[in-house]
């Protein structure tokens, strides 16, 4: 079935979700939920993608949030179904094997911030205005918003982002910890497709691997956690693959220590 609202695209071994509504600004209608929790599962599935990108280059906005139109016209058991949708989306990316990168190319609001926060990375243009300006619409997110952001940067900054309501620069989320990488305009794209290659360059089992154990961390205790990650590694050894990429080093084939960042 073909994508009404994005396109999927794959280059040296980096998988592209490219939203693209056809509107100025990428909603995040019912539609567009649904569509991005299938791209994601394709990606997930497909051994030619080891990492993925989200973004709305090279529009004017990643996204803006949910669809007010439709909003305005829900009833209480609406909102919780709508709520859960978004919410199937955000566990989708988080058990994604691969890393999510979110390339916030621009406007990112409400739910699009969640969006941004379901991501294992977020890479901003210094042309990023983000908020979620929830609570002037008389509403909170239903996305999980109000959990991550506080795990993310800390809660005395989400309490300031969700109750002022107020956009925010690049600058600002980089301070915040909101992003993790910002870059000029004009090179934005070229640096986000660069940083994600070099991802897509390492193990793909040692990332998924990574990725499960830090994810874990949030809500489990040291000892349990230190225990998953042992397991974890213990698993790395038992691939040809995985022990062929130490034979690599140990003949000086392969260089872990230098940086191919510019």
């Amino acid at each position: 079935m073909p994508y009404k609202k994005l396109r999927i695209e794959i280059r040296n071994k980096v998988g592209y979700i490219l939203l693209c509504s056809g509107q100025r600004f990428n909603k995040l209608s019912i539609t567009t939920l649904r569509e991005v929790k299938r791209a994601i599962t394709e990606l997930s599935h497909n051994p030619e993608a080891v990492c993925l990108v989200i973004t709305g280059y090279p529009g004017e906005s990643f996204a803006v949030g949910a669809d007010i139109s439709q909003m305005a016209e829900f009833g209480p058991a609406d909102g919780f179904s709508f709520g859960e949708l978004g919410q199937s989306l955000f566990e989708a990316m988080e058990s994604c094997p691969k890393p999510v990168i979110g390339a916030l190319n621009g406007i990112t609001m409400g739910g699009g911030c969640d969006l941004a926060l379901a991501c294992d990375l977020r890479i901003a243009s210094d042309a990023l205005v983000i908020a979620h300006p929830g609570a002037k619409l008389g509403i909170i997110t239903g996305f999980c918003g109000t959990q991550k952001l506080p795990r993310l940067v800390g809660r005395n900054y989400a309490r300031e982002i969700f109750m002022t309501s107020e956009p925010y620069r690049a600058a600002d989320a980089l301070r915040m910890g909101l992003v993790d990488r910002v870059y000029p305009a004009g090179e934005f794209w070229e640096r986000v497709v660069a940083f994600a290659e070099r991802i897509a360059k390492v193990s793909p089992a040692a990332l998924a691997m990574a990725k499960k154990a830090i994810n874990a961390a949030e809500d489990c205790d040291l000892k349990t956690g230190c225990a998953l990650e042992a397991a974890s590694y213990a698993y790395l050894f038992a691939t040809s693959t995985e022990r062929g990429r130490m034979t690599e080093f140990l003949e000086g084939t392969t260089n872990v220590f230098g940086s191919e960042d510019t």
